[in-house]
C-alpha cells in the first residue's frame, strides 16, 4: 500500500475530474464522498479518513472497462448487490493503472449514469 498521502492525491485528482463533468456535484451520504449527476451517484470516493477494517477505495459503474478494472489486484464487484449491475470497487494501491485510465473509468461511469443531454454536452466540449 502506498503512503497515506499518495492515495489522497489520487483520490483528489479523481474527485476534481469528476466534479468537472457537466452537471456533476458532490454529496456526502453515509459519511462518504460521492459525486452525482442528476441525483445519481457515478463515483463513490469512500471516506475522508480511514477507519478500522476499511481500505481507501473508489467505486465506479463500468461496461467496457469492467474486466480491466476487476483485473486490478484487490478490485472486486461492489457489495450490496451493486456488482451485479456493473459496479466495481477498486482499492487505492501501488497496483493501480495510470491516473488517465482511472479518469477514463470515472468518465465511463458518468456516461452510463448521466442523462443523454449531459453526455452530449460532454462530447461537445
Amino acid at each position: 500500500m502506498e503512503g497515506m498521502s499518495d492515495w489522497r492525491s489520487t483520490r483528489d485528482q479523481l474527485r476534481e475530474f469528476a466534479l468537472g463533468l457537466p452537471g456533476a456535484h458532490e454529496d456526502f451520504p453515509w459519511g462518504e464522498t460521492v459525486v452525482k449527476v442528476n441525483k445519481k451517484v457515478f463515483v463513490f470516493l469512500g471516506l475522508d479518513e480511514p477507519k478500522d477494517n476499511w481500505s481507501p477505495n473508489f467505486t465506479v459503474k463500468l461496461r467496457d472497462s469492467h474486466g480491466h478494472a476487476l483485473s486490478v489486484p484487490g478490485a472486486a464487484p461492489s457489495g450490496y448487490g451493486l456488482g451485479k449491475s456493473g459496479w466495481v470497487t477498486v482499492l487505492f494501491s501501488d497496483d493501480l493503472p495510470e491516473i488517465d485510465v482511472l479518469r477514463d473509468w470515472v468518465e465511463e461511469s458518468y456516461r452510463i449514469v448521466a442523462p443523454k443531454r449531459l453526455v452530449a454536452e460532454l462530447d461537445g466540449s
